[in-house]
């Protein structure tokens, strides 16, 4: 083997010492970096140590020819271009055609011409160069798609893991959720508050994939935080909006429909911020309610300009709600045809008069046969809530505390008129509460405590409410109305919590004082309106989740002693 060090590196396999010693010399005077062997196979054990520019070979070589070590040097390069020059006296057009198909790029005739190798290195040097920064260019494309596939695997567990959890397997949601790229710009959740209402939240985006992710992972973050903790349905709303317009760019924000079902009431309340208008199917179908965008989509606007007021209306165990977005109506066929509101209210109207079990798979079958083999060209989201109570428990929203150990702490809290009308104190609470060992497992009936006790304390004990006010003829509605009047009206009161936690070998010990300072009743002989009034099934339910519920002072301190295993947890 004979080496020349010089620009262009070149690799030659010719068995006749003397067309190697005269190509040598042709090399050594242009300059280029050579490696010169007798035989094919010698060439093919040098390769991958030279990695040649460019390979000269002769055809004619003995146990292996110029065609075989073509192939084989094709093969080694792999996507890399490493032109093959045949060195050869033979013209004839079948040959010539055989070291094209083995992978030769040009000839040289023998003997071999100065200018002529000067003129075909440097042209092949210049092809080289430009395949060779294509190849490279295309590996760094490859590189950074694959480090983006990566990138968004990683984006896409952790956004399922916020936004998948919940309780959109309790049993009363049905839902089908397309997404137009990787990352679906439409997001539903659904959680069970302490109190058992069902609250569940169906938003879409503005645009799709990564930057519609983004804010869909806060929003259910905030969501599922907040439920578990008691906040009010209008209270979400209004954080859901601030945050959204707060995080999102100008231009972006999130069209959302927010329904609660309370069983215990069998009412529903609805808020639509700019999400096509949904449908409550009541009484066996005969009923149609629209439920209608009424406020901004979250993200949109801030204080007086958003509106978290919601709609109310009654429901029966058998009726049902059907909820989209947009997408449902852009879905164009192959002829372009969208499949469109009207076409919607149609297949409504006709399951309506067919029953209404088979409403959500004949709107959706209806959806994609509409659609046929073609790509969707937008999110499609669809949601069927039935008016049942769910078969879910609480989710683990509220599992905090882990640490063990005793614990050992007083609390004092306390909120003065006219504070009530702003700031509801049970998620603050039930926050602090499930960090304690073994409560954040108990929510639903420490919730129930904490409400109930406190809902007696304002409406009663200061706002001078009798629960006997909703047994009139529109029940709720009157009681309720009353209420937000005394409240906005309320100048003076406190209501005063104290909470003394302890623990004891394997149980905690929470003592729960909750005082007002309205006039009490007498709770030693009670009035029968009292008694009805005091006594009533959320004080039953509290007698039932604590270990003793005693009243003080002049009937305005309510005393519970709420038990708990530590073991539990």
């Amino acid at each position: 083997m004979t080496i020349g060090r010089g620009m262009l590196k070149v690799l030659v396999a010719d068995d006749s010492e003397t067309d190697r010693w005269l190509i040598q010399r042709m090399l050594r005077e242009l300059d280029c970096e050579y490696y010169a062997v007798a035989s094919g196979e010698a060439l093919l054990e040098l390769y991958s140590e030279v990695k040649p520019d460019i390979v000269l070979l002769d055809v004619l070589m003995p146990h292996m020819d110029g065609l075989e070590t073509a192939r084989r040097v094709k093969a080694l390069a792999g996507d890399y271009f490493v032109p093959v020059i045949f060195l050869t006296s033979l013209q004839e057009s079948e040959f010539i055609e055989q070291c094209l198909d083995a992978g030769g790029d040009d000839f040289i005739s023998k003997p071999v011409n100065l200018k002529i190798l000067r003129a075909k290195l440097a042209a092949f040097g210049r092809v080289q160069a430009m395949q060779n920064s294509l190849v490279a260019h295309r590996n760094q494309l490859r590189s950074h798609h694959d480090q983006l596939l990566t990138e968004q695997s990683v984006a896409k567990y952790v956004y399922d893991a916020i936004t998948g959890k919940g309780s959109l397997d309790c049993g009363t949601i049905r839902y089908h959720m397309s997404s137009y790229a990787l990352f679906n710009g439409d997001v539903l959740l659904a959680s069970i508050r302490p109190n058992g209402n069902l609250m569940v939240l169906l938003g879409d985006f503005t645009g799709h994939g990564l930057p519609a992710a983004l804010g869909a992972m806060p929003l259910a973050s905030s969501f599922y935080s907040m439920i578990a903790t008691g906040f009010s349905q209008t209270d979400i709303i209004t954080e859901l909006n601030t945050k959204m317009h707060a995080m999102l760019p100008r231009g972006f924000f999130c069209c959302a429909v927010c329904l609660e079902l309370d069983f215990s009431r069998r009412q529903l309340s609805v808020w639509n911020g700019g999400l096509p208008t949904g449908y409550f199917i009541s009484d066996h179908g005969q009923q149609l309610t629209e439920l209608p965008s009424t406020a901004l989509p979250l993200g949109v606007e801030v204080d007086d300009k958003f509106s978290s007021q919601c709609q109310l209306y009654e429901f029966n165990e058998d009726d049902r709600l059907v909820l989209w977005t947009d997408g449902i109506y852009d879905m164009r066929n192959a002829q372009g045809q969208r499949f469109s509101q009207e076409r919607v209210l149609k297949l409504i109207d006709e399951n309506r008069a067919n029953g209404l079990d088979n409403l959500y798979d004949r709107l959706l079958n209806a959806v994609e046969h509409h659609l046929g083999n073609d790509r969707a060209s937008d999110d499609l989201s669809l949601v069927e809530v039935l008016t049942q109570p769910p078969t879910a428990e609480l989710g683990s929203s509220l599992q905090g505390g882990s640490a063990k150990g005793p614990l050992d702490w007083k609390l004092e809290f306390e909120i003065n008129a006219p504070t009530f009308q702003s700031l509801d104190p049970i998620p603050v609470l039930m926050t602090l509460l499930s960090q304690v060992p073994g409560l954040g497992s108990k929510a639903t009936s420490l919730f129930t405590v904490l409400s109930e006790l406190y809902s007696n304390a304002l409406d009663h004990g200061l706002l001078g409410l009798s629960s006997l006010d909703k047994d009139s003829g529109q029940g709720f509605d009157v009681y309720y109305a009353e209420r937000n009047r005394r409240l906005q009206a309320l100048d003076a009161g406190y209501i005063r919590f104290q909470l003394h936690l302890t623990t004891h070998n394997h149980s905690g010990r929470l003592e729960l004082v909750v005082e007002d300072s309205g006039p009490g009743f007498e709770f030693g002989s009670p009035r029968p309106e009292v008694e009805q009034l005091l006594y009533g099934r959320g004080i039953d339910m509290v007698r039932q989740f604590c270990q003793s519920l005693t009243y003080e002072g002049r009937g305005n301190i309510a005393r519970a002693i709420y038990v708990w295993p530590l073991d539990s947890y």
